[in-house]
């Protein structure tokens, strides 16, 4: 049989299996083109975003200014034009990072206004303002949440930037940077409550060493964060956030174009006289009224002894009670009969009396207690039921004592407030009321929401404004939007010793409290009210001495005699009587311009010297006015101390040694004895 030979027609599964071989390496070759390309176009993007897109992009441009987005840190830049010098850089922590501006005009066809909203986050509004002064421009920021859950904070950074304003702390810094604090609602408060809250001098007013003024609306409820050397933050506190941010060509000009006007032009004075009279608080014996009206004379005659005896007698909130409840007989009945255990406010004389009240009342008080069984909750602050019957009056403690305070928003509780200030003023004679207290939301203390007429600092402010009407021979102890007010304001209480909570810390406050209008206020006792951890030292009495001789009023609460030797005695003597003769008709001078301008009194080193890094630390010296620079010693058993002396092109006198030397130089290790204060007095 013969064999069968090849046709060359291959077989049908031979073929397929062939075919299928040849396909396999182009499909993996496309496959790998195709991963190839993909990675080459994210790479491209990727590379397009971060070389082509700029990392920055103009969101408003202004005539001097423009704002900018960094899409790298999710921050608003503030430049300068045309050049770019960055002015200050606000972090976004309110919106999402992952959709990346810049984001889209959405109010293009205005350009005067951005506006543009991540979906369902919040929504973004800037806007240029009315110049309100040559070389000065202004943005409003405004941030709206879109859901109830978003909480908006900006936070401002002090990379290159000295920040200054906002709130007075328990440990007082000039500038703020070197602060900390935690995120808190940004309202008054009593340090010996909460000491690491805010205390009784605040505004919602920043300025930054780069000439940029940052300035929060005042019905935005805000809470405040200091971060040491990082940034400071504000938050919207659940609900909208608007500030308003101005640039000017330096920190000065800053602060008289916007700063000045805080509360408006409409300012007045307090009473003087009260700038030439020393404090002296009465600490002696308390219980009886007995013992406290001879208590007062004994004082007043060691002073007449001492050669002390102008001033004023200062009575605490337990002795005026007290006081009040001795018998009080009108001085022609006192000439005809007599009255031995009446008071008489000439007991004391030449000296004068000041008194002191708070708007608290304890729980066991008579009036208290008596106004509660008749249903009368009205006169002090209380807690409304949801579903009808009685208020409950809101407790809180007042120096140790479950209190009450009193409902300012009650015409007929305020009325009748003032109408016993007035009373226990003419009962006693006194001079002067102090008013202590005032401080603080008693809603927000206890973690409440309190009621709209009372948000924030609105009991303060009410408080305030009604005091005005018992003249201007009066004293309060907190500052919120009322520095236009004929009022003294009384500092808080410092530690006893050398750390920023005491003697470092009263050059800052002063500085704090006049750069927000508070020029006439009255510094804590010299050597510190609060127990320190140096008690009785002679040295820091003499160191705080010579600082409160510069301020607007020198109160005692240890007398010379009983703190240190004869020699601190006489030394008290001689700045009592320099404080008279030649601060008191300094500040009286500069108390006109500030009636006429808003500028402050007492002024920081940077005020002559705006665009000088090194005057914006400087924190142990001051300046009167635009004439006298003040630099004492803060530092314990030191003899020297480094000076700057600012304005260049200035020349300071020594007033110790009447050496000249220019401004805009720094005295290198100045010799200062104990006996001592450096002051220098501008002579051209």
């Amino acid at each position: 049989m013969p064999i069968a030979r090849p046709t060359g027609r291959i077989h049908e599964a031979a073929w397929t299996s062939g075919i299928r071989e040849l396909t396999e390496p182009w499909k993996g070759a496309l496959g790998c083109l195709g991963v190839a390309v993909f990675f080459a176009m994210t790479i491209g993007i990727i590379s397009w975003q971060a070389l082509e897109q700029p990392p920055e992009e103009w969101m408003l441009r202004g005539q001097a200014s423009g704002m900018l987005w960094d899409r790298r840190r999710g921050a608003l830049l503030l430049r300068v034009l045309p050049m770019g010098r960055p002015l200050v850089s606000i972090t976004v922590g309110s919106v999402p990072a992952s959709e990346p501006p810049p984001p889209r005009n959405r109010c293009w066809q205005d350009g005067m206004e951005f506006c543009y909203s991540w979906e369902e986050e919040a929504e973004l509004r800037i806007s240029l303002q009315p110049t309100p002064a040559p070389g000065t421009e202004c943005y409003s920021v405004r941030w709206t949440p879109l859901r109830p859950d978003v909480m908006l904070k900006d936070c401002f950074s002090m990379a290159n930037v000295s920040w200054y304003g906002g709130a007075s702390l328990c440990a007082q810094r000039w500038p703020l940077n070197s602060a900390e604090s935690p995120e808190q609602p940004f309202v008054s408060g009593d340090f010996s409550k909460n000491p690491t809250g805010y205390g009784p001098v605040l505004e919602r007013y920043f300025l930054g060493s780069t000439g940029v003024t940052v300035t929060v609306a005042p019905d935005v409820p805000l809470v405040l964060s200091l971060e040491s050397h990082w940034h400071f933050c504000l938050g919207g506190a659940g609900g909208p956030l608007h500030y308003v941010l101005c640039i000017s060509p330096d920190i000065t000009t800053a602060h008289r174009h916007v700063g000045t006007q805080l509360a408006g032009p409409a300012r007045a004075l307090p009473d003087t006289t009260l700038l030439w009279s020393p404090i002296w608080q009465y600490d002696g014996p308390v219980g009886s009224a007995a013992k406290i009206k001879r208590g007062l004379r004994s004082l007043a005659r060691r002073l007449k002894r001492h050669r002390m005896q102008e001033g004023v007698l200062a009575l605490g909130e337990h002795g005026t009670a007290a006081l009040a409840t001795m018998d009080h007989v009108p001085a022609e009945r006192r000439k005809r009969h007599g009255a031995p255990h009446a008071w008489d406010p000439a007991m004391i004389f030449p000296l004068r009396l000041s008194i002191t009240l708070s708007p608290y009342t304890s729980i066991a008080a008579p009036l208290f207690l008596h106004l509660l069984r008749d249903g009368e909750t009205g006169y002090w602050l209380s807690l409304q039921p949801r579903y009808g019957g009685c208020s409950i009056p809101l407790l809180t403690t007042w120096k140790g004592q479950l209190c009450a305070r009193l409902n300012i928003t009650n015409e007929a509780a305020l009325s009748w407030y003032l109408s016993r200030a007035r009373g226990l003023r003419h009962k006693l004679g006194a001079t002067y009321v102090i008013f202590e207290g005032a401080e603080g939301n008693a809603f927000l203390e206890q973690a409440m929401s309190p009621p709209a007429e009372l948000a924030g600092d609105q009991y303060a402010e009410m408080l305030a404004a009604a005091l005005v009407t018992l003249g201007n021979a009066t004293v309060i102890s907190v500052g919120a939007r009322s520095s236009h007010l004929p009022l003294f304001v009384q500092m808080s209480p410092l530690h006893s010793d050398w750390s920023h909570a005491g003697l470092k810390g009263l050059i800052p406050s002063a500085l704090h409290y006049s750069l927000l209008g508070y020029n006439f206020f009255i510094p804590d006792t010299v050597g510190g009210s609060l127990a320190g951890d140096t008690p009785g030292d002679p040295e820091l009495y003499v160191r705080w001495l010579q600082i409160v001789t510069f301020l607007p009023v020198m109160v005692f609460g240890t007398p010379p005699w009983l703190c240190c030797d004869s020699w601190v005695l006489n030394l008290t003597r001689q700045c009592i009587q320099r404080h008279r003769d030649f601060v008191v008709p300094l500040i009286i001078k500069y108390s006109k311009e500030w009636l006429s301008t808003g500028y402050p009194i007492f002024r920081p080193a940077w005020w002559l010297s705006p665009t000088d890094p090194a005057a914006f630390t400087v924190e142990d010296e001051f300046l009167i006015g635009d004439e006298v620079l003040v630099a004492p010693i803060t530092e314990k058993g030191q003899t020297w101390r480094d000076i700057y002396l600012p304005g260049e092109g200035c020349r300071w006198r020594d007033t110790n040694s009447a050496r000249v030397f220019d401004g805009g130089t720094v005295l290198r290790n100045y010799s200062v004895s104990l006996e001592e204060v450096p002051v220098f007095v501008k002579t051209s």
